[in-house]
């Protein structure tokens, strides 16, 4: 560091002119900064300086005095050493230099100064995280406008929304391509830019994945993708309390919104019964996931957002060319897993909220289950089936595990309960117990429960909860979805399920979805003709050991629906 001192012929001086003298001008007589020399005698030390800055000093741009016009320059080799010294501050007017060892003026190096100049640069230049929207649209003429329309009045508009047409037979790409090009959204949050993108890929063997995959590569240099599918709108300030979520954890993969489905343009009687039974399943599912943390078993693709480098990670991590893998009957559910392995949270928001398309066909809505349960089996199953490798004790799948089981004991308990029933009344052997209403009073409990949990229930939720016999039949539905599941994959039979959907959804002529049921009809024809076969003593037998293991698998199964009757929701509304 230089001195602010040099050696004169009469020992030390000040290096520096004082205020008011150009550099290498004498100072003016009688002035109060003009200095005695130093005596330099042998061994004198330097004295040493309050502030040592740079060989060179800021200067004035003109001639004192002019301080109002008053401009300061930095020269070549700026201050040096500042990182030791702290920041440098300019003196006021009428300041002395440095060099001077007193005055009221001189400079002096501030450390408050660093942390103002960061607070400047903190306020002036906030970072605002990207957002690509990737649309997947099959046949999607009648809802497709709906969904562009609901992006666009977000609070938070995506910064583009990328429509990709597959496979199509109708107008999507049509009433789409009305809405392409830029737009300019003015919101709360201010004015905000967004473009639609129409892309018609034509035939694509791999469906909605290879849609996907798709507009991935279109969006993956955002900070975020949300993938909407093309029959769901959101709520308008969705996009924004997914976001919200994601920026303030950098640990979130994915986070998925809450489903539901609006019931008020659905027709027909057997129509709204089976979307009140999926509102009620939808209900259920959400409200699992909630009270878990929030951890989210499934990142549906309804209405879901994701983390490019969650994404990225999970690509590298499983030596994939795309996040979403073809051969997955269930894609979401697979990339949730992968999302879950590479170290990422899956959560599920509590405000964000999405109306999906319901099945209102029971061909439509049997298609749909049996692909999801399958897919979902394959991920349980030990062991590799495919290129898909099953992950039995995956965190995400303990959800699943818990549903499988579920159903399998509400088919027992049915079958059984039937089965023993008519067999007691064969031979005038059954007495009737109060007990046996316990149960189902226990169960319409908890559906009227699960149906005041909603955030917009109505008097058709009601009803389906209480009446007993809507929600007993849809049971039925569903028990027969869980026994075709099985038996399409026991069976190792390899079916396109994405191509039986899309036929059902149709309207093809299909009856498999009442195979379960005329197999149940020919089994209980069977077990009638076996049973009057049977001398009473064998008969007596079987009702003796049939009705304790009924009861108390019953027993087990009510007490599992209590727990969940009295559980607390915690304010979440589904």
């Amino acid at each position: 560091m230089t001195s602010p001192y040099i050696p004169g012929p009469q020992g030390w001086q000040p290096a520096q002119p004082p205020v008011g003298a150009w550099p290498g001008q004498n100072a003016p007589e009688g002035s109060p900064w003009q200095q005695q020399a130093w005596p330099a005698a042998q061994g004198q030390q330097q004295p040493a300086a309050p502030h040592q800055p740079a060989a060179q000093q800021w200067q004035p741009a003109q001639q004192w005095p002019q301080p109002a016009e008053q401009q300061w320059q930095q020269p070549a080799g700026a201050w040096q050493d500042a990182a030791s010294q702290g920041s440098w501050q300019a003196a006021p007017e009428h300041a002395g230099f440095g060099g001077a060892p007193s005055g009221p003026g001189e400079i002096v190096p501030v450390d408050e100064f660093a942390d103002d100049f960061s607070s400047v640069l903190e306020n002036s230049s906030v970072h605002r995280s990207t957002i690509g929207c990737i649309v997947p649209a099959y046949n999607e003429a009648e809802s497709i406008a709906d969904v562009i329309r609901s992006l666009l009045e977000q609070s938070r508009v995506p910064d583009v929304i990328h429509i990709v047409v597959n496979n199509t037979s109708d107008d999507t790409v049509k009433i789409a391509s009305e809405f392409s090009g830029p737009h300019e959204v003015e919101t709360e949050l201010g004015l905000q830019f967004t473009e639609v993108f129409v892309h018609d890929i034509g035939k694509n063997p791999d469906k909605k994945v290879g849609a996907l995959n798709y507009g991935y590569a279109l969006v993956e240099g955002y900070d975020y993708l949300l993938g909407v599918d093309g029959d769901t709108t959101a709520d308008r300030r969705a996009v924004e309390y997914l976001e919200n979520e994601a920026v303030a954890d950098s640990r979130i993969g994915g986070i998925s919104a809450i489903y539901t489905i609006d019931d008020r343009p659905i027709k027909g009687f057997i129509a709204k019964w089976l979307i009140a039974g999926q509102r009620t399943q939808f209900a259920a599912f959400n409200m699992q996931n909630l009270l878990r943390g929030r951890n989210m078993a499934v990142l549906g693709g309804q209405f879901s957002i994701f983390s490019t480098t969650a994404l990225r990670d999970i690509m590298k991590e499983n030596h994939q060319n795309s996040p979403w893998v073809k051969d997955s009957e269930v894609e979401d559910s697979l990339l949730s897993l992968q999302i879950k392995s590479a170290g990422y949270l899956t959560k599920i928001s509590p405000f964000a909220r999405a109306d999906v398309g319901g099945m209102t066909t029971l061909k439509g809505y049997d298609a749909q289950q049996v692909k999801w349960t399958y897919g979902a089996i394959e991920l349980m199953w030990p062991g590799q089936r495919g290129d898909t490798k099953g992950q039995p004790f995956h965190p995400n799948l303990r959800l699943r595990w818990f549903e499988q089981f579920s159903m399998l004991t509400n088919f027992f308990v049915r079958v059984a309960f039937i089965t023993l029933l008519i067999a007691s009344l064969s031979i005038n052997a059954f007495v009737f117990s109060p007990w046996w209403l316990l149960p189902p009073l226990v169960a319409a409990g908890l559906n009227f429960r699960m149906a005041r949990s909603m955030q917009k229930a109505n008097g058709r939720d009601i009803a389906f909860a209480v009446l007993l016999f809507p929600a007993e039949i849809f049971m039925w539905i569903r028990i027969s979805h869980f026994i075709r599941s099985w038996t399409r994959f026991l069976s190792k039979k390899k079916v396109d399920n994405w191509a039986l959907q899309a036929r059902a959804e149709k309207g093809g002529v299909s009856f498999g979805h009442w195979t379960p049921f005329i197999i149940f009809g020919i089994v209980a024809i069977a077990i009638a003709v076996i049973w009057n076969l049977l001398d009473p003593v064998t008969q007596s037998a079987i009702l003796w050991v049939g009705w304790p293991i009924v009861g108390v698998v019953t027993v087990l199964q009510t007490l599992t629906m209590a727990i969940k009757l009295f559980q607390r929701h915690q304010g979440f509304k589904v």
